[in-house]
């Protein structure tokens, strides 16, 4: 059913956009007009295949059509009325009058059924839902005829569709004939085990059964058992016949559904005189006619469903499929030539698929529409499973493809872009006889047209019953009589036929009349939309045909290294310009000629690009007769304007080979002019200014120039040598100078024969290095020559760090700017700090203001906080600081190597900006750390202890090891620590939380209640926030019982080592001072429930594992019961709160506890036996399930059987500890007495209110979504591994009442 979903959607949104990806400025795109079949499709709502199908059936039967047609505004009333109180406006024939009117006559591809199914009072979830045609065509039925109640046309559908079936028996004895009548609207025919459809209509009308032997008949006459027979025939036929077959069936071996495949033929013509009751009348009243075939492609579970249809009264325009347009001599040639000459398809590229699809057309252009089903013509596989993980959706593919896909024909066809089609070869659709959307042809029209009439032969005539259509959705494609025996097998095959009387005869008038019997009324609206789809498509045709320029003029550019450069004297570059690109190129001079009323002279336009080098023209635009779509300009083009020969009187070279290129040309540079800006990427490798080292300048040189005339533009003597940048040198100066302070690089000296190359064929590019050296500096340490290879070495003292002072410290921007001074120092990668701090203090003159007070240097981060202080012992190399960056001097110590500079806070996470720094040595334990940091703050005493951050920046896990030094902790440099009060917990100890649960069948816990209202406020105000969760909670646990509630109260935390046992656990809870009144014998009397979401999860067995061994961590819940009586469960006892249902009522007995041992046997058998036992019953007896109280349901519990593979050997034993029970502790199960209760619902009234209550939450989550996804915050989601069905609902149709 969702077999073309996502290829409309992904079509869909490829025709928004045109080939190079713009996007109609117009809004929404306009329904593309009919194709070459000129027959309308229905647009798929998700699921409503079904639907569409049905329609077109019902569109096609001219007698339904026409008589539908005939019921006017008077006896429907009018859709405009329909909201008004008291009116009765039959509201689902007058839509389906207008569907089908648009289907008829609105030019449009695909029709939407939207309005129809809002009549039908389907939400927007219905059409996502699949259902059976079959159900819908006999609902649509029914609905329309409570539609019709007291119109002329009440009855229609009964006369059109309505037969009768007369059931016989026979009696063997006396002759005595029982009859019974039935009427049908369609035959349900078997397909499992009958080969055709004349082979079931023979068993079910000619066929007797008879009975016989045990299985007699009470004949009414003999008033006895005695042998008869039992047949049926078809007493009145009606004029169209419907036939569904069952293709689907169950198996009840595998307890499946599934469905025949096998073959099944059927006729084109069928006489069912032998199946009737009266055989006297002519031939003509027995004989049908194949008009319609419903189609399912898929599962029984979900599939797509299409429409093979008769064009009975020939609206459409039918043509021969295109592999039969050809004589089979010519098509056995065109094949050898095409094994000869094209390469294998390539079932894995959708590039060489998509064009060997395209190419292999005759008008070398496909419909959008149909490119996905060619494509799974082709590779036998949908885009969706076969290409749209790896490449997207198909829309998307063609667009990031522009430069191989062109959109033609109004954004409808697809076409190669090295062979647009032209507008003779390309088929042309209703609406290009109006506007043409290719630009290219439009000069050449008439002569194409000419051409197309002399050279065109007169068409052969259809063959009989030739008007055959394939309408899938919004997909009509041609098809021959023959492809229907086709559809006789497979899982893509015949689901309903749909047969017309023979002697049904259309009037002559009715042939290629769509209007023939349509009111007038409905025929005006038609035109109407029609008019207004048509401004629609001019309109967006006209957006779509508009690009933007860009006009750069000549008297605002100079020629400079040679390429064009703006004159800064000038206010803008270029002038923007929205043309129609289907005008010529004269429209287009003369509109900027009259933009440019000054202009003198020729006027010539040249294609620019805008290059790192500047403006450089290519082609200009000489034919002033070609479209700008066939010359090549598109949206964002640039456009020069001038006279052709020069720009201010300098001559101008165009074309690729002149090109222009970017090159740094660098130079050695020793200091004399000065100081010097740094800029660009290059300058950390050595070719940065300042100092004795290289500098370089961006110069752009024309493609087709030689080195020697690049020598001679930078005005350098002939002895110059020129050098390009060895292969990798970038990479080493970037290495080197990322902390080296000095390197070297390597330059190659371009050769003699070099220098007459173009700069081209050297294949330099925009951003290459070329050096310059003269001779002479080959005599300074700083450039060597060995062979071709020129070694330059830049001194070390070229590098610098910027140093800036804040008075205040701190990462903020709270000094004022005057107070903040920077500097530069020069310095190398082996320079130590201290020596970088004193050289900045100097050069900033800070002697006086500093003397006596300790400063440091501290890097900064990308946020503009401070990073720890760096250790002045170190180099600039070894403390990890990178030349060419700035430190900040603010007031503090800086640490030394061997110790660490760190952040801490007392008692909670600290705040950014707020922590206090220390430094201490390596070597330091964590106790003498602390020591540090409580001297450094005030404090004393012993219960304190140390606590890292975790990766939240929250307080995590305590320094365990007070003896340990940092170092060995990995405490790092600038880590903030946490001082925490309180004794350090011992190794091993966990912190658990501890809650009481109150049972109200235990009388002992009522004087303990008057003991909690003396607690303090903090305990009660926890206790009522969990007043909530305690609801939650008892309808699992064992004290829910009538209508009292069990409520979980805290009473505190204890800590305690992993090592110890439950029991130990239990003895050291009752020391609580909340549980001192709570006397227990022993700890067997006590219960320890683990709680997971404030629920009760498991009980905790084994009196002497160890808390580890129970797999308790730090921070988990535990809960307490007071217990009755001793317990020590085993590790397969499970307790369970089992209920005895009310006979004859919806309502339990109170629950109790019960320990079920499934340690040998975890079966339904085994927990059905213990329950007997229980009570006294007999097994068979007893029917249980088990309680989900989330869901507030019940699932039944019997004995199951497993399929079991063919691999495996055994049988997996049931088990209700597993899969899909899975019992577990304070798990609810009911039980119901069958030998005196009859009532096997498990279901109570809390059970349904609670349901209503989920549905109505789901509701209100549904319709937040809606919003949200309305508001543009939708999200797309992805499909996982495995998709879960949806569940099956019933289909309905609403409908007023008109009595």
């Amino acid at each position: 059913m969702f077999g073309n979903l996502f290829e409309e959607e992904e079509e869909g949104s490829f025709s928004s956009s045109t080939s190079r990806g713009r996007v109609s400025k117009g809004g929404d795109e306009p329904p593309p007009p009919r194709g070459r079949s000129n027959l309308c499709g229905i647009k798929n709502q998700g699921g409503t295949c079904y639907l569409n199908s049905l329609l077109q059936t019902l569109l096609f039967t001219p007698e339904f059509r026409e008589e539908l047609f005939n019921l006017g505004p008077e006896e429907l009333g009018c859709l405009e009325d329909k909201e008004k109180p008291g009116a009765k406006v039959r509201v689902i024939p007058l839509e389906l009058q207008r569907l089908f009117t648009r289907l008829l006559l609105v030019d449009q591809q695909s029709a939407t059924t939207a309005d129809l199914t809002d009549s039908f009072g389907w939400n927007s979830s219905e059409g996502t839902n699949q259902h059976d045609v079959q159900e819908l065509n006999r609902i649509l039925f029914s609905a329309l005829e409570h539609s019709l109640v007291d119109t002329s046309g009440s009855t229609f559908i009964h006369r059109l569709y309505h037969g009768t079936i007369v059931n016989s028996i026979v009696c063997k004895e006396c002759g005595n004939v029982s009859q019974r009548q039935e009427d049908f609207l369609d035959l349900t025919v078997c397909v499992c085990g009958v080969s055709s459809l004349e082979e079931a209509l023979w068993n079910m009308f000619v066929e007797e059964e008879l009975f016989e032997g045990n299985n007699l008949y009470r004949c009414a006459q003999c008033d006895r058992l005695v042998p008869a027979a039992k047949s049926a025939k078809l007493r009145k036929l009606p004029p169209f016949m419907t036939i569904s077959l069952l293709r689907f069936s169950f198996d009840f071996a595998k307890c499946e559904r599934y469905k025949e495949t096998r073959r099944y033929g059927f006729p084109l013509t069928i006489n069912l005189r032998p199946f009737c009751e009266q055989t006297d009348g002519d031939d003509c009243d027995y004989s049908y006619e194949l008009f319609s075939v419903i189609i399912h492609k898929g599962g029984c579970y979900g599939g797509h469903y299409h429409v093979y249809i008769r064009d009975i009264d020939q609206l459409g325009q039918w043509e021969p499929p295109e592999e039969d347009c050809k004589p089979k001599t010519q098509k056995k040639v065109k094949e050898e030539v095409k094994e000869l000459c094209e390469p294998k398809l390539k079932d894995d590229d959708p590039l060489s698929v998509l064009t060997t699809i395209i190419a292999q057309e005759s008008s070398k252009s496909v419909l959008l529409d149909q490119l996905g089903q060619k494509l799974m013509d082709k590779i036998g596989s949908s885009w969706s499973k076969r290409f749209r993980k790896q490449y997207g959706p198909i829309g998307k593919f063609l667009q990031s493809h522009n430069d191989v896909f062109l959109l033609v024909s109004n954004g409808t066809r697809v076409a190669l872009k090295a062979n647009p089609p032209s507008p003779v070869t390309e088929p042309p659709g209703p609406a290009e006889q109006t506007s043409n959307s290719d630009p290219s042809g439009a000069p050449d029209q008439e002569a194409a047209e000419e051409q197309q009439g002399l050279d065109q032969k007169p068409e052969p005539e259809l063959e009989q019953g030739s008007h055959w259509f394939d309408l899938n959705d919004s997909t009509v494609t041609s098809i021959r009589e023959s492809d229907i025996e086709k559809q006789f097998q497979g899982k893509e095959s015949a689901y309903m036929l749909f047969y017309r009387k023979t002697q049904l005869h259309r009037p002559i008038e009715a042939q290629n009349n769509p209007q023939y019997k349509v009111p007038h009324h409905l025929i005006q609206l038609a035109q109407e939309e029609n008019i207004r789809l048509q401004q629609m498509r001019e309109e967006c045709e006209a957006t779509n045909n508009t690009v933007e320029l860009r006009l750069h003029l000549a008297p605002s550019y100079r020629l400079e290294n040679g390429a064009l450069q703006p004159d800064r004297k000038e206010p803008t570059e270029s002038t923007p310009l929205s043309f129609d690109r289907r005008k010529t190129v004269g429209d287009l001079r003369l509109t900027i000629y009259q933009m440019q009323e000054l202009w003198e002279g020729d006027m010539a336009l040249t294609v620019a690009k805008s290059l790192p080098a500047g403006l450089h023209l290519y082609n200009t635009l000489t034919d002033d007769n070609v479209s700008l779509y066939s010359a090549g300009i598109h949206t964002n083009s640039d456009l020069f304007v001038w006279n052709g020969r020069e720009v201010c009187g300098v001559s101008v070279l165009t074309g690729a080979e002149w090109e222009p290129v970017l090159l740094n040309v660098v130079r050695p540079f020793l200091g004399e002019d000065g100081e010097q800006e740094v800029e660009g990427e290059e300058s950390r490798g050595g070719f940065e200014n300042g100092g004795p080292g290289l500098k370089k300048e961006a110069r752009g040189f024309a493609g087709g120039a030689t080195l020697w005339d690049v020598r001679e533009a930078l005005g350098e003597p002939k002895e110059s040598l020129l050098c390009q940048e060895h292969k990798g040198g970038k990479k080493e100066r970037q290495e080197q100078g990322a902390g080296e302070g000095g390197g070297s690089s390597g330059w190659r000296v371009f050769p003699p024969d070099d220098m007459q190359r173009t700069l081209k064929e050297l294949s330099l590019k925009d951003g290459d290095a070329l050096l310059v050296l003269e001779p002479q500096l080959f005599d300074s340490s700083m450039f060597t020559l060995n062979g071709d290879v020129v070694t330059v070495t830049t001194p070390s003292d070229c590098r610098w760090l910027q140093v800036e002072f804040r008075p205040h410290g701190g990462g903020g921007g709270g000094e004022k700017e005057e107070e903040r001074r920077k500097i530069k120092v020069p310095a190398t990668g082996n320079m130590l700090l201290w020596e970088v701090k004193h050289r900045a203090i100097e050069e900033l003159q800070l002697q006086e203001q500093l003397s006596g007070a300790q400063y440091c240097l501290r890097q900064m981060d990308c946020t503009g906080k401070l990073l720890p202080p760096v250790c002045e012992e170190l180099s600039v190399r070894d403390s990890g600081v990178r030349l060419m960056t700035t430190l900040t001097l603010c007031p503090g110590k800086a640490p030394k190597a061997s110790q660490l500079f760190l952040l801490f806070s007392v008692g909670a996470a600290p705040s950014a900006g707020m922590e206090m720094d220390i430094i201490v040595e390596k070597t330091c334990t964590v106790k003498e750390c602390l020591k540090a940091m409580l001297d450094a703050v005030g404090l004393d005493g012993t219960c304190w202890h140390l606590r890292r951050l975790d990766w939240c920046e929250e307080v995590g896990e305590p320094l365990m090891d007070e003896d340990a030094s940092l170092s060995e902790l990995k405490i790092s440099n600038g880590e903030t620590l946490v001082v925490t009060e309180g004794q350090l917990p011992p190794k091993g100890f966990l912190k658990l939380s501890v809650w009481l649960y109150l049972d109200p069948r235990i009388t002992s816990t009522v004087s303990m209640e008057t003991d909690f209202n003396h607690t303090d406020y903090s305990l009660a105000e926890e206790q009522m926030m969990l007043e909530a969760a305690a609801s939650e909670n008892h309808n699992r646990s064992s004290g829910l019982c009538g209508g009292n509630m069990a409520e979980l109260r805290s009473v505190g935390q204890v800590e305690i080592s992993d090592e110890v046992s439950l029991e130990d656990l239990k003895t050291q809870v009752l020391t609580l001072p909340s549980l001192q009144d709570v006397c227990l014998p022993t700890t067997a009397f006590m219960r320890v429930w683990q709680l997971e979401g404030r629920r009760l999860a498991r009980i905790l067995r084994g009196q002497q594992l160890t808390l580890r061994k129970l797999k308790l961590t730090s921070g988990t819940d535990l809960c307490v019961q007071q217990l009755l009586r001793e317990e020590d469960l085993g590790p397969k006892e499970v307790l369970l709160n089992v209920k005895m249902g009310v006979p004859g009522e919806r309502c339990y007995y109170p629950p109790e506890e019960l320990v079920w041992d499934a340690s040998r046997d975890s079966s339904t058998r085994s927990l059905r036996t213990c329950l007997a036992a229980h009570y006294g019953l007999s097994p068979d007896s007893l029917l249980l399930a088990k309680h989900q109280p989330d869901k507030h349901t019940w699932e039944e519990m019997s004995s199951w059987n497993q399929q079991v593979s063919k691999k495996k050997k055994k049988k997996k034993a049931e088990s209700l500890l597993g899969a899909p029970f899975h019992l577990k502790d304070g798990d609810t199960v009911g039980i119901k007495n069958l030998l005196i209760d009859n009532n096997r619902d498990f279901y109570t009234l809390e059970d349904e209110l609670g349901q209503q209550r989920l549905r109505e939450q789901a509701e209100q989550r549904r319709k937040g979504e809606q919003a949200a996804g309305s508001d543009g915050a939708g999200s797309q989601k992805k499909a996982g591994a495995t998709k879960s069905r949806k569940p099956e609902v019933g289909l309905s149709i609403n409908v007023g009442v008109f009595r």
